[in-house]
């Protein structure tokens, strides 16, 4: 998968308030936006972990570590398919 950098400037603050170094930020900020946008739905599991800079099962063992459901579930969807026997 293609890759693309960004770059986003930080308050030193912050890097404080987390007790981290910019690459352990990184890689958190990584983690977090990955998560938040496979649990609205923007994003699939692959596409979630190529952003967080993990393989599929590793980010959801991450996602468990964070105590996120690892499987979205579309209830209109498994209710259409529980009808269909």
């Amino acid at each position: 998968m293609a890759m693309v950098t960004v770059s986003i400037p930080v308050p030193e603050q912050a890097l404080a308030a987390m007790h981290d170094d910019p690459a352990a930020f990184s890689t958190d900020m990584r983690l977090a936006a990955a998560a938040f946008w496979y649990r609205q739905g923007k994003v699939s599991q692959e596409v979630a972990a190529a952003i967080a800079g993990l393989d599929r099962v590793d980010f959801l063992l991450a996602l468990a570590r964070l105590g996120q459901d690892s499987f979205q579930v579309d209830f209109a969807d498994l209710e259409r398919e529980l009808a269909r026997g």
